[in-house]
């Protein structure tokens, strides 16, 4: 699976990865990736990090020795950590037992630019690493000329401590040194995140430097690693551990595949970054923090998926394979039509690979891992990005046909309990929607099954979704059928439930009726009725649905005031506001005010939010990263728009920058431009009057085609004040 070096030799007409911080959102729980990685690229290779108090998701870690510098790891992920293979570590002296989980210390502080990384061990190894879209290269510099080492660990993975029963497992390998002194091997995992069973990584590679001796070594449980003289390690059980230790007489050591010199690596992919992502949107801005914040926001979110198109597990087809997609439950919100924006192409390959993945898996994933579906955290969310795709105007070579199948698929056949999840034993979290006995007996969940209401939630959005396709392919059977599912969430709706002086509340029940439950204070996760969000936050989800919602919360006003009370600070007692900027449920709340004819608070909300909680540095998200869905929500807080996704509507609120350009692709760009403002967006933020393609426009919303099919201008006015410009008709609501 490990390739050569693709390289790149254009030149960036401006080096953007300037303003890129590698190390932004690292710490305080964001678990960005710091290393050195290509966009959409499989090799993301970095440091691993132990620490036994704590999991290092990406591998990074403040603190901790480095027990490696691995190949593979995902990016702002939470969960549980997944990949840290295949490891090298460099080693001085005598390694007499190389296998016994080794670690050295840290010396110093770790550097990083966008596709370089730097690091100091305390035996005051250098190692400098970069990578193309599949291998890596590591150089290091030992302190001295003599009893200099590379150890290559095959069984190495990132191990997990909190106890979930989420830990990755290694259960066998191979490595061997031939003659000329390369090496290639194997390596089998497991487990991790989304509860994989047995993959097989392969790996090869060389030095540069001639190596004095190598000598391949296993290691069973605790006992001493043991010499294989005939110069291959094999192992079929994970008990064996296998790797190999190469000892060097030279200061400097360079491990790689491709013949190019570390350097033009580094210099390649930089190129590739300013060329493919960051020049994407360009400004006038010059601010450094809003910089930082526009241009490490794209670099992020552009780390996974990773196209391994040619490593399809299994099946053998002439399709895109994506994966790594960790997960779409957070992406659907505003992650996945981003991307559209950006990288058409490649979005066009990344839909044609979910639906191929269906074909041979059976399901489309929800997430997706070392080439296995899970975990499912609510509904089967690639059915919205799917949607969204359609509606949206994607198709190439999309076979729509197949794609509605999958999403057939998803809201008509429970998928099976296997294996069982310990964390969610009661259905599958592995695919599809586990929990549609009761979907389609009934039009609710009860608690029957685990997440039942925001899960209930989720599935009406879903079947919005099916609605939308099966409209655009003339199904119209189907499509009444799905519509009327998707309105199913207020079977959910207790109008009696009341908090903070409102009524009506999405809320667990059973057969029986509706079950008592506190909708302000419980949060969530596997196992209880909403996950990690409360019902104030899932009961605004069904936007779809969003002008029979506000009915049933008595109207606009009420509305206004329900919202407004989610960002007062105190509201939720000692544990601050019941707006929660750190989990994706709650992405779409400070929008919502456009359906309410209020555009101006959804830009004073959205942009309290964005500057508040989004900083440079290393602990600049207020979340995990999530597959770069929380840098996402602040790119679209620059532009000035929020997608709804499912539908072609884009809820406008107020741009950052006085000029902005995003290239569509196919020579179109949207140009976004504001006078009046601090050109930061810090403030006069509110907008005095807004033209579209040159017209006046007085709705609080626009489409797809206004301004992204064939690309347009957005002309803001901004001031200080709130104006009342939004004269026209609201934003729409298909099924009220």
């Amino acid at each position: 699976m490990v390739a050569g070096l693709a390289l790149l030799t254009t030149a960036a007409a401006e080096d953007l990865t300037q303003h890129v911080d590698p190390f932004m959102g690292t710490e305080g729980g964001g678990n960005n990736f710091p290393g050195a990685a290509r966009p959409f690229g499989m090799v993301k290779i970095g440091p691993d990090l132990f620490d036994s108090k704590s999991d290092a998701y990406s591998g990074y870690l403040p603190q901790g020795n480095f027990s490696g510098f691995s190949l593979m790891h995902e990016q702002g992920t939470g969960g549980a950590p997944k990949y840290g293979t295949v490891s090298q570590l460099p080693l001085i002296g005598d390694v007499s037992d190389p296998l016994s989980n080794i670690t050295v210390p840290r010396s110093g502080t770790d550097e990083a630019s966008v596709g370089y990384y730097k690091a100091t061990t305390g035996e005051g190894v250098t190692v400098e690493l970069s990578a193309s879209s599949r291998a890596g290269i590591f150089q290091y510099t030992f302190p001295n000329a003599s009893s200099n080492n590379v150890l290559v660990d095959v069984s190495h993975v990132l191990p997990s401590f909190r106890g979930q029963g989420l830990g990755q497992g290694y259960e066998g390998g191979n490595i061997t040194v031939f003659g000329d002194g390369h090496y290639e091997g194997a390596g089998v995992y497991n487990n991790g995140w989304n509860e994989a069973p047995d993959w097989t990584l392969y790996f090869c590679g060389y030095f540069e430097s001639s190596a004095t001796s190598n000598k391949t070594y296993t290691a069973t449980g605790s006992s001493k690693s043991t010499e294989d003289p005939s110069g291959a390690a094999s192992a079929s059980s994970g008990s064996t551990r296998v790797g190999a230790v190469f000892a060097f007489s030279e200061s400097t050591v360079v491990s790689r595949v491709a013949k190019t010199s570390f350097s033009s690596v580094v210099s390649d992919a930089v190129s590739e970054w300013n060329t493919k992502v960051l020049s994407k949107i360009t400004t006038d801005n010059t601010n450094a923090t809003s910089l930082s914040l526009l241009y490490s926001s794209l670099y992020f979110m552009h780390l996974i998926p990773t196209n391994q198109t040619g490593e399809n597990p299994g099946w053998s087809s002439s399709e895109p394979y994506y994966q790594d997609i960790f997960t779409f439950w957070d992406l659907f919100r505003c992650g996945t039509s981003l991307m559209q924006v950006l990288q058409p192409a490649s979005y066009e390959e990344q839909i044609r690979s979910l639906i191929d993945i269906y074909r041979h898996d059976g399901y489309l994933p929800d997430a997706r891992s070392s080439n296995y579906n899970g975990r499912t955290q609510g509904g089967s969310n690639a059915d919205n990005v799917l949607a969204d795709a359609y509606v949206k105007g994607v198709r190439g070579a999309v076979n729509w046909d197949d794609g509605y199948k999958a999403m057939v698929q998803d809201a008509e056949v429970t998928p099976p309990n296997d294996p069982v999840d310990p964390m969610a034993p009661d259905s599958s979290t592995h695919d599809g929607r586990s929990a549609l006995p009761d979907w389609i007996q009934y039009g609710y969940i009860t608690p029957t099954f685990s997440r039942a209401a925001s899960r209930a939630v989720e599935y009406a959005a879903n079947d919005f979704a099916l609605y939308q396709v099966a409209s655009g392919l003339g199904k119209d059977d189907d499509a009444q059928k799905y519509l009327n599912r998707s309105r199913n969430w207020r079977n959910h709706w207790n109008p009696a439930k009341t908090s903070l002086g409102f009524s009506g509340f999405v809320v667990p029940r059973d057969t029986s009726g509706f079950i008592d439950y506190d909708v302000l204070n419980a949060g969530g996760y596997w196992t209880d009725p909403f996950y990690e969000g409360s019902s104030w936050g899932y009961s605004f989800a069904d936007v779809h649905d969003m002008k029979h919602m506000i009915e049933l919360m008595n109207g606009t006003d009420t509305v206004v005031s329900r919202l407004n009370i989610m960002f007062v600070d105190g509201a939720k007692g000692s544990s601050g506001t019941i707006f929660d900027p750190t989990n994706e449920p709650m992405f779409n709340i400070p929008y919502l005010y456009n359906y309410l004819g209020r555009q101006d608070l959804s830009v004073e909300r959205s942009r309290q939010v964005a500057k508040a909680d989004y900083t440079t540095g290393v602990t600049g998200l207020p979340g995990n990263s999530d597959a770069g869905a929380m840098q996402t929500w602040l790119l679209w807080n620059m532009i000035g728009l929020y997608p709804i996704t499912g539908q072609t509507t884009f809820l406008i609120h107020s741009p950052w920058f006085s000029s902005m350009t995003i290239d569509l692709g196919d020579s179109k760009t949207l140009k976004i431009t504001s006078t009046g403002g601090d050109g930061n967006g810090d403030s006069n933020i509110q907008v005095q009057s807004l033209k579209v393609n040159g017209k006046t426009w007085t709705k609080s919303w626009l489409t797809w085609d206004d301004v992204f099919a064939q690309g347009g201008t957005l002309e803001f006015e901004l001031g200080p004040t709130a104006k009342n410009w939004t004269s026209g008709e609201l934003p729409p609501s298909p099924a009220s």
